[in-house]
């Protein structure tokens, strides 16, 4: 086949892309050789748009093992125990075809922390939908769900925790982020940088097939109204084949016969192998008629660009190769060795004995285009002004009611309880809470992990909205009792090459980096996820971040549920009663303008690292932080979580109860206090100069406040519970 400028346009590349690789070259490439550039130059695995601005993250840290740059970022949580996790988006498969999709999401994101030699312990997910309204959105939200579970609970890993929303904005693309963590002994990490020359490179797993051709080219490309024609490219998994693999791997891992190792994910055997060898700066040599396919007559373009499923890529000791086999054959996997590594610094490829593409490693990687897109700042927008008279007639109980069952409020009882999360037997915060918690086995540690995101605040301003998506992560990792170490982010926007979509990445991207790097919070992994955008209309930016923190003692972690009748609560940080871009200005004013709630690192710092010492010396019994709904909806589920009451003092000061209520400030705490413990709180918030509010007294039945708020905790739990199920079961 003739390779003209025109096919390459259809393979995702540019004229000037295009262009360029036949200049560096010096000839026009083959089809193979097209492919592979098409592969490695898409968004989706160069990273060409993002990859000036990524650079301003904080990836360093005491903690950190590995950063950004291999399959996972690792942490280490003391004893030679380390952590490696990632999160990773798999958008446009779960659109196209939402089981599959997400299905195979998990099971990527898992073969990225076992390649590093970890045992995978807990998975997370952060899943996004358009509106409610919207006939297919139901449809999608249950195929997704579906493909989770499925996979997630047949390879056996616990789903500890998860964020789920819905927003117009992903009518015409759904977000599907998938996170994983493992354990692993420090001093046994595998990384993907190929070493030595002549040494057996290795296929395992899976048999190749035509499912998944052009997925990574997708991922980097919008959608139009011939979508269904892509369901070709969405690739088909098999979390008990995974399952097997995961074991194989990991008992090969136990000797030292692997040098390095690698899964095929995005572009399959074409990114594993030019990775591993651009790492090593080695060339790599494959014989293509030695991969395992299960379809026919497959040729190299095909077998280059497949991503079937569950295949590990993987650079031998020499003399390793009959041990190896023995483990694989074991674990009823395919083996077969199919290339070696060379000092050519070339990836070569043969096929029915003729070599069928070379092209410098060089080219396919440190060549890739890099390019600096031109954006758009956004500017804060003004405040609104509320009329407090207008407020005078509501209801603060009807108000309190409707906001919990907002879409995006409102308990997701039933989503969670379609994934096993307590499988391994070590999970100890199952999904609802702050933040997911297990323990690490066999040890008194335990690991906390979240997921957050906030699309609204971002869209309203990118900058703001990237802080504070981060310091929501900080907050609920400490309002379980965990230290943050690290995080890991999946950046979710719309297509860069409009000056506004690159703007609110590079602001968001900003805003990320000053509070991580403020917080001491690394950034040690991540992924880009652009082109999220149907018929020239994107989604609202939508970082999501993945934190996780160390519980030296599992006993010392707690919960949001409220605990003992007589026990005082109190609210810790600030209240301004900041309403723009809240769920009751939304809800019950349908009022969308205005900016998100200023974020002060000082403060969500300081306040931060107080709360979390009066966990530690268990002065505080139970703690939520304060997010969408405000302060009213955090403790209505602290009591529907602990099925006690509150009653709400008349607070002094207040000049309007629902700014005070239901506004969204940042950096506060609801933490329940015995009453003996009262005064060594008070001293160390004061000497640590922190506002505070003394709220009210858990009471045993009802929600109270004055003559305005008198709710059993079974209607506000009615209230919180009944939408999705409701919705789902229409």
């Amino acid at each position: 086949m003739e390779v003209t400028e025109s096919l390459a346009i259809n393979h995702g590349l540019k004229k000037e892309e295009f262009s360029k690789i036949c200049v560096l070259l010096k000839r026009t490439p083959n089809i193979t050789e097209l492919a592979i550039f098409s592969a490695m130059w898409n968004e989706h695995c160069s990273y060409k748009s993002s990859r000036k601005h990524l650079k301003k993250l904080h990836t360093s840290g005491k903690q950190v093992i590995q950063g950004p740059g291999e399959n996972a970022g690792v942490i280490d949580i003391g004893d030679d125990d380390a952590i490696v996790f990632k999160i990773e988006s798999h958008n446009h498969p779960s659109f196209i075809e939402p089981y599959q999709g997400a299905a195979t999401g998990v099971g990527g994101i898992m073969r990225d922390v076992f390649t590093m030699g970890a045992r995978p312990i807990a998975n997370l997910n952060s899943i996004h939908f358009g509106s409610p309204q919207l006939k297919k959105t139901k449809n999608l939200l249950r195929g997704v769900v579906r493909g989770i579970g499925g996979y997630g609970n047949c390879i056996g890993v616990p789903t500890i925790a998860g964020q789920t929303s819905f927003d117009e904005s992903y009518n015409g693309n759904i977000l599907v982020n998938a996170m994983t963590l493992g354990l692993v002994n420090k001093n046994k990490i595998f990384y993907s940088k190929a070493a030595g020359l002549d040494k057996p490179v290795i296929y395992v797993g899976s048999k190749t097939g035509r499912d998944g051709i052009h997925g990574a080219s997708m991922a980097s490309a919008t959608f139009d109204d011939k979508i269904e024609e892509k369901k070709p490219t969405v690739q088909v998994g098999d979390p008990f084949t995974e399952k097997l693999l995961l074991e194989a791997c990991l008992e090969l891992m136990e000797d030292k016969s692997i040098i390095a190792i690698q899964d095929m994910g995005a572009a399959g055997l074409t990114s594993s192998s030019v990775e591993m060898a651009s790492k090593g700066n080695l060339g790599i040599e494959l014989d293509l008629n030695k991969v395992p396919c299960r379809e026919e007559k497959m040729s190299p373009y095909e077998i280059m660009l497949s991503e079937s499923q569950e295949r590990m890529l993987i650079v031998l000791e020499n003399g390793k190769e009959n041990h190896a086999k023995r483990i694989f054959d074991k674990w009823n996997l395919n083996f077969a060795v199919i290339g070696k590594t060379t000092n050519s610094k070339n990836i070569e490829l043969i096929f029915e004995n003729k070599k069928v593409a070379e092209i410098p490693i060089n080219l396919l990687a440190e060549n890739a285009p890099i390019y600096d897109r031109k954006w758009k700042k956004t500017k804060l927008p003004q405040k609104l002004k509320f009329n407090r008279e207008d407020l005078k007639s509501l209801g603060l109980s009807d108000c309190l009611k409707k906001i919990l069952c907002n879409h995006n409020v409102s308990e997701k009882n039933w989503i969670w309880d379609q994934y096993d999360q307590t499988v391994m037997g070590d999970t100890i915060q199952k999904p609802g809470g702050d933040a997911g918690v297990v323990r690490v086995h066999g040890t008194k540690k335990a690991i906390a992990a979240s997921v957050d995101s906030s699309a609204s605040y971002c869209y309203s301003h990118p900058l703001s909205g990237g802080k504070q998506v981060v310091c929501e992560s900080w907050r609920n990792l400490i309002s379980v009792g965990a230290k943050p170490i690290a995080i890991t982010n999946c950046l979710n926007f719309g297509n860069p090459e409009k000056e506004k979509n690159m703007g609110e990445f590079v602001e968001c991207v900003e805003g990320i980096a000053e509070a991580s790097k403020y917080l001491d919070f690394p950034v040690v992994s991540g992924n880009v996820s652009f082109y999220n955008e149907t018929k020239d209309t994107g989604i609202k930016p939508t970082p999501t971040i993945g934190g996780v923190g160390l519980i030296k003692d599992y006993k010392n972690m707690i919960n949001m549920n409220f605990k003992n009748i007589g026990n005082l609560i109190y609210v810790i940080g600030k209240t301004e009663g900041h309403l723009d871009q809240s769920v009751f200005a939304k809800d019950i004013l349908n009022e969308k303008k205005g900016p998100p709630p200023s974020i002060n690192l000082f403060n969500e710092k300081n306040i931060g690292e107080t709360v979390y010492d009066l966990i530690e010396k268990k002065l505080v019994v139970t703690c939520h932080d304060v997010s969408l709904g405000g302060i009213l909806t955090a403790v209505s589920k602290m009591c529907i979580k602990g099925k006690k009451g509150l009653k709400i003092y008349s607070l002094k000061g207040l000049t309007n109860k629902y700014e005070y209520f239901f506004g969204e400030d940042q950096a506060r705490y609801v933490v329940e206090i015995p009453k003996d413990n009262i005064q060594k709180v008070v001293e160390i918030l004061n000497k640590n100069s922190i506002h505070y509010d003394e709220l009210g007294i858990i009471q045993e039945k009802n929600l109270t406040f004055n003559g305005d708020i008198n709710l059993p905790i079974e209607e506000l739990s009615d209230a919180h519970t009944y939408w999705l199920k409701e919705y789902m079961d229409k």
